[in-house]
């Protein structure tokens, strides 16, 4: 059953590609200015994307059905399963607007998303005892479908000022608006980079001693371009790669050397992939991606990522804060005890409240309320991988 889930995924990750190649046939219909043609084929890429997320939907039934809890446990499970809300925010979304580059900003973030997954282990493990209970059902999944909406606001968002900012000059929202993409392009750096080095069953292991002052083994699937403090490669091979530094001696965590390792290369494969098509374009890439939305009412998408956040943020407060302190208070006795990942759910919170009264009473509509949307975005990557993968807390166990 788990090889049936992963073969459900995998075709849904090749049906989104799909789908985003059909959307985009639609730019070059509206630019002859044929509407049947353009609506008749952003249907056709609505439909395929369709059939990628029940694929994706039947590889969430099935590894449920394997693992015996739902999928949503460890990093790759959430972040496939966030993914899958984000693509079924944009369907909803797209039935209501009929606006095909929706979708093709859309799927690059969800087959990125999904891709990025892949840099985590994707075994089929028992739950902790600490998770073993149906308010990880409840808590996680109206967590991850809240984010998966406000993510949407995001990307409308990000259409609305690649649409507005004007390219013609260097300025502040330039240099913002190419950090993001380039973010971007780091993920989809090392997810290129993981598969080609998982599809040549690359492995190299380091003798060390971790935090508890315990001998033990730790394993890389990327070249070491870091290596663990004082640690010593076993069964050398010449061919292998590095290490060329080592980890800080209070870098001792226990899979602390190898995330850095991993970070390392993100930055490394998406800045040469992001030179290459730099030197290919020869423009900034925020700029070569502006053609794409010269038709695109600005207002629009403002409402749109508006809509967005009014429907996501009450889903996320009721998962990501009202269920986790009752799923808290059953767990570990208490509602609320400032765990790094609590803090950084109410930070996230607090955030889009503040957006919500700033657009409301303030007025900040257009450019200011999508560089909101843009950080609040980013609040929610951060604690979804820097506080999961990095900060120490009861939820570590992510």
């Amino acid at each position: 059953m788990a090889e049936v889930s992963s073969n459900f995924l995998m075709v849904a990750f090749f049906i989104y590609i799909v789908a985003l190649v059909i959307f985009s046939l639609t730019l070059s219909f509206e630019k002859k200015k044929d509407v049947t043609k353009s609506k008749k084929w952003g249907r056709v890429g609505f439909t395929v994307a369709s059939v990628g997320f029940l694929s994706q939907l039947g590889y969430f039934i099935t590894r449920w059905m394997a693992g015996g809890h739902a999928p949503v446990s460890n990093m790759f499970e959430y972040i496939t399963f966030l993914g899958m809300t984000i693509i079924l925010a944009f369907l909803i979304l797209y039935l209501i607007y009929k606006k095909s580059v929706l979708g093709i900003f859309t799927l690059p973030v969800g087959i990125i998303i999904i891709a990025y997954a892949s840099v985590f282990p994707s075994d089929i493990s028992p739950l902790i005892p600490a998770l073993q209970s149906n308010w990880l059902h409840i808590h996680v999944i109206t967590t991850a479908i809240g984010q998966g909406i406000l993510g949407i606001g995001f990307i409308a968002g990000l259409i609305y000022l690649i649409r507005v900012v004007d390219q013609s000059k260097k300025s502040k929202q330039t240099f913002w608006l190419e950090t993001i993409i380039y973010t971007m392009i780091c993920a989809v750096g090392i997810a290129l980079t993981v598969g080609v080095f998982s599809a040549m069953s690359y492995a190299v292991t380091f003798d060390w001693v971790n935090e508890l002052e315990v001998e033990t083994q730790i394993s890389y699937e990327l070249p070491a371009i870091v290596g663990p403090h004082e640690g010593e490669l076993v069964h050398l091979d010449q061919d292998k790669f590095g290490p060329v530094l080592e980890t800080p001696s209070w870098m001792k965590g226990v899979d602390a050397p190898r995330k850095l390792n991993t970070f390392l290369w993100s930055i490394l494969s998406g800045s040469l992939l992001y030179v290459v098509l730099r030197l290919t374009l020869r423009k900034r890439l925020s700029a070569a991606l502006q053609p794409l939305v010269k038709n695109v009412n600005p207002h629009l998408f403002d409402e749109v990522s508006y809509r967005s956040i009014l429907i996501g943020f009450p889903i996320f407060t009721l998962g990501g804060l009202i269920f986790a302190m009752i799923w808290a208070q059953i767990a570990w006795t208490r509602f609320w005890g400032w765990d790094p990942k609590e803090v950084w759910a109410l930070i996230t919170f607090l955030f889009y409240a503040a957006y919500l009264h700033l657009r409301l009473s303030k007025g900040w509509h257009g450019e200011k309320s999508a560089w909101l949307l843009v950080i609040g975005f980013a609040l929610i990557m951060f604690n979804l991988l820097v506080v999961n993968l990095v900060v120490a807390g009861l939820h570590s166990y992510a």
